[in-house]
Order: structure tokens, then sequence, then C-alpha cells
């Protein structure tokens, strides 16, 4: 549970300082799903597999969240075996000084249905090189180790990111799906920009890592942030904050995100436009502390 002091700032909060140098928007966009054909796009076995088929409005979308105030994407070169880093590229390039690009490394596909963690140091740094050419840059904003592949010490896997930032090719380091732990040991080697790890009103298994991240400035970046489950039924806490305020649900998960702590991103992604405004909706919601309280319990 978090503190008055927390949700009054991050309701007041509409950006926050990546690695404390580079704004970004509290609300960012997830380009994973824009993949494949639009039926295949949703729900936890989606290949995410091949560039999108409707490309002209994936691209068309992509410019339209940068209109919107969006400045932080979000990819990785497991995407679509890199054709979502090469979208991003085609749709917002040159992005300096207009939008931050976030990619993530570390993960193969050796078929659509398998999501392996690599983490040999030389992998990660060739998979770093091809980023890089096919986000059209010199630097990545954000460069995050994807998982932490337990074949190799994280100590190494760290190493090889933070050489890559040493030598310019990298702004910030980030983590995905990793412990308090962890954390602390990749900051002994490195500072570390943001932590994406699973979070939702569904899924709350990384409270202790929302407060240490909060605690060291940290961003926080859930992934699948607007799952509800049962928070999002007829007669649920959600339903009635949401009528109270004239909100969907899915702005109130949002917007519950956005109280519940200022160093939070929520990364939402989707191929619709009328979603995609929806979504950046909750950036407006006021949650009072009692609101918040109803949905947080």
């Amino acid at each position: 549970m978090t503190t008055t002091a927390n949700t009054t700032t991050a309701a007041t909060t509409t950006t926050f300082a990546l690695g404390s140098d580079l704004p970004v928007s509290r609300i960012g966009y997830g380009t994973m799903r824009l993949a494949d054909a639009p039926a295949e796009r949703y729900g936890s076995a989606a290949p995410i597999w091949r560039g999108p088929t409707d490309r002209t409005a994936a691209i068309a979308l992509l410019r339209r969240a940068a209109e919107l105030g969006v400045t932080l994407f979000d990819t990785a070169d497991a995407y679509a075996l890199g054709a979502s880093e090469e979208l991003i590229a085609e749709a917002l390039h040159p992005y300096e000084g207009q939008v931050a690009v976030a990619t993530k490394i570390g993960v193969v596909r050796p078929s659509p249905t398998e999501w392996v963690p690599l983490g040999h140091p030389a992998y990660l740094r060739q998979q770093a090189e091809l980023a890089l050419r096919r986000l059209r840059v010199e630097r990545i904003d954000l460069l995050q180790l994807h998982r932490v592949d337990p074949q190799y010490p994280l100590a190494d896997q760290i190493g090889a990111l933070k050489r890559l930032q040493e030598e310019g090719k990298v702004r910030h380091i980030g983590l995905s799906e990793v412990s308090v732990e962890q954390i602390e040991e990749a900051e002994a080697i490195t500072p570390v920009a943001s932590v994406q790890n699973l979070y939702n009103l569904q899924t709350r298994d990384h409270e202790a890592v929302v407060e240490h991240t909060a605690a060291r400035g940290i961003a926080f970046v859930p992934w699948f942030p607007i799952a509800m489950g049962a928070h999002a039924g007829a007669d649920s806490p959600v339903a009635a904050v949401a009528a109270e305020i004239g909100a969907t649900p899915s702005q109130v998960a949002l917007a519950w995100q956005l109280h519940r702590s200022p160093n939070i991103l929520p990364i939402p992604g989707t191929s619709s436009p009328a979603h995609l405004e929806e979504n950046l909706g909750a950036l407006r919601l006021a949650l009072s502390d009692e609101q918040f309280r109803q949905i947080d319990g």
C-alpha cells in the first residue's frame, strides 16, 4: 500500500526523468503487439513472429502516438525477429529530441512458440549492434536485459551492457523480470535506469520491486499493465470508480498505476487508434485518495 504523499505526487506528474536526465511520458507505448496479422496479436499464445501485415496502419499508429505526446516507445529484438525495431525506425526516425526508444536483448526465438533467454556476453553485444542498425542510431536510449539467463553470471550479462555504455552505444541500462536482489547485484556494477516487470491490478507479485525502484529513483515499467481479471467485473471497485469519474475501467486501471508511485511508467500496447487515445486519457484522470484505496484494496 502506498502513502498519501505518493498518490498525490503521482497524480500530478505526467513525465519521469529516465536515468535522471531523459524526460519521458508517464504512459509509454509497447510495440510487442504490432506484429503478424491483426487477428493473431491477442492472447498469451500470440506468436509475435513476423512484421505486421497491416504495416501502413501500424506506422500511422506509431506516428499518432507521438503526436499525442507519447515519448517512450518500447520494443525488443525478439519481437518479430527485429521487425519491430525496423518498424519504429520507419515510423519515427529521426528521434533526437522527440522520442526515446527502449529496446531489449537477451532472448532468442528459435520458433514462433519459443522465447529462450540467452545471456552469453558476446551474443548480447552482437544483438545490441543489430539493434543499433535497425533503429538507425549510434546510441540506444535505453537498452534492457530482456531476461536474466541462469546459465551465465548476472555480472557477465550486465558487464556486456556496461561495456556497450562505455563505448557510447548505450545511454541507459535497464532490466526486465528481476527481483530486488538481482537489481541490487546489477547496481553494484552500473547504474540501473529502469526495471520492466509484469505488474497490474490482477498480478502484483512485484510490490517489493516497485518500492525498491521508487526509493532508488529507478523507473518501474509495467508490462501487460491493463490486465484486471475479477477487478473489472460489473460490480467491482474499478467499475464503481470508473462510473464516478466518467472513465473506462481500462483508464482507471492505468490511473491506479500512475497514482501508485511516481516512478511507474505503464506501456500499454494496442493496434487501435481509439484504444490508444483512451489509454492516454488516463493521464488526465484525478483519483482521490479514497478512490485509490478502493481500487488498491
